[in-house]
């Protein structure tokens, strides 16, 4: 066989090769259940779960950022007013959040701490069927999982798994920053420790 023909077969090969991985990585909209899970299945798989949060359901996503800055917040609201003795165990509870540049890292940190990237790793597999009614929809997987969905202002579908759990956590960082503030308040009047501080009950 002549060079040339070496050449136009490899060239031919690399073409294939080329449609076949196109094929592969198109996704249908994030518009849709489907391509929004199979966005959610390609970063977790991949190794980049910060990608994730993007199709997280908008709730969800408020309530990371959320957590982020009560616990900011908090932190340096401790920082400045609790007694030396005080200041370790008060601040212990935000040390994770405080140290989050925003609402995706600490998704993340959290996914990790908390098994909800190995949860997803395990169940994630091929779409079996999409059942949409209205604004939620439910990703059904060749495993039998349910993945459910809901579509964001946007018009992109998130995943409503952990929304419960990061709007709780969120609500109990905003009660703990009313509690800090009242005990910030005490502090700042006497100038010493009047009382356990209750922010860390």
């Amino acid at each position: 066989m002549t060079r040339p023909r070496y050449i136009l077969l490899g060239v031919i090969a690399a073409v294939i090769a080329a449609l076949t991985l196109w094929r592969l990585m198109r996704f249908p909209p994030d518009s849709t259940p489907r391509g929004a899970y199979m966005r959610i299945a390609r970063a977790v798989s991949g190794g980049e779960p910060r990608e994730a949060f993007a199709y997280l359901e908008q709730d969800a996503q408020h309530a990371a950022f959320s957590v982020v800055d009560y616990a900011r917040k908090a932190s340096g609201r401790i920082e400045q007013t609790y007694p030396d003795t005080a200041k370790s165990q008060a601040l212990a509870p935000y040390v994770l959040a405080a140290s989050c540049a925003d609402g995706p890292q600490l998704w993340v940190r959290l996914a990790e701490q908390r098994g909800w990237i190995r949860r997803l790793r395990r169940d994630l597999s091929g779409i079996a069927d999409v059942e949409v009614v209205g604004e939620r929809a439910t990703v059904v997987t060749v495993r039998g999982t349910r993945y459910p969905f809901r579509r964001r202002p946007n018009g992109i579908w998130g995943l409503t798994i952990f929304t419960a759990e990061l709007s709780a956590e969120a609500e109990r960082m905003a009660r703990n920053w009313d509690l800090i503030q009242q005990d910030a308040a005490d502090y700042e009047r006497a100038g010493a420790d009047p009382r356990p501080q209750s922010s860390s009950r």
